[in-house]
């Protein structure tokens, strides 16, 4: 009829993790109880992709073999934010209208105005992440001919970085 708050213990018992909850007594026979319960889990970060709940319901009164359980598998997903921010060093470039690079030279200058671009991936929140995979297209050529001529990549941080075979063909 009414609604009341379990008290309930969590305790270790054969090397699981158990909470146990009274519902209180005496109950007269053929009583029907509802309950909803509300767990909280952390440290799920090596967990895997479910976590298995077993519920069962015991008597004090009349144990039985019979006693009502039920097992309830609940997937475990991560949530993150990630978040990618980026910069070009100048932000401006005034390009001139003919241009003419000097050929088999391996001075910078000769090749173009050098343009670095920055990107910074955040992660925010509110989950842990890993194996993060970006992938970065840059449009370096424009038909036949070089729109912009990519010399390096690096990364910092630990991350991992492969990148295209057309990274300095001219080893400037």
């Amino acid at each position: 009829q009414g609604q009341e708050k379990l008290s309930c213990n969590p305790k270790k018992e054969n090397g699981t993790h158990v909470v146990l909850c009274e519902l209180g007594n005496p109950m007269k026979a053929g009583a029907r109880i509802t309950v909803d319960m509300e767990l909280s889990v952390s440290g799920l970060e090596d967990i895997g992709e479910a976590i298995t709940f077993h519920l069962q319901l015991r008597s004090k009164n009349s144990p039985s073999p019979s006693n009502a359980s039920v097992t309830v598998t609940v997937p475990v997903e991560a949530e993150a934010e990630m978040e990618l921010r980026g910069n070009s060093l100048p932000a401006t470039t005034v390009l001139p209208t003919s241009w003419h690079r000097v050929e088999g030279s391996r001075r910078l200058e000769d090749h173009g105005i050098k343009v670095e671009h920055v990107y910074e991936l955040h992660n925010k929140g509110p989950g842990m992440v890993s194996g993060v995979t970006l992938s970065l297209a840059v449009p370096h050529l424009l038909g036949d001919r070089v729109l912009l001529y990519l010399l390096e990549l690096g990364t910092e941080g630990g991350m991992n970085c492969s990148h295209h075979p057309a990274l300095n063909p001219a080893q400037v």
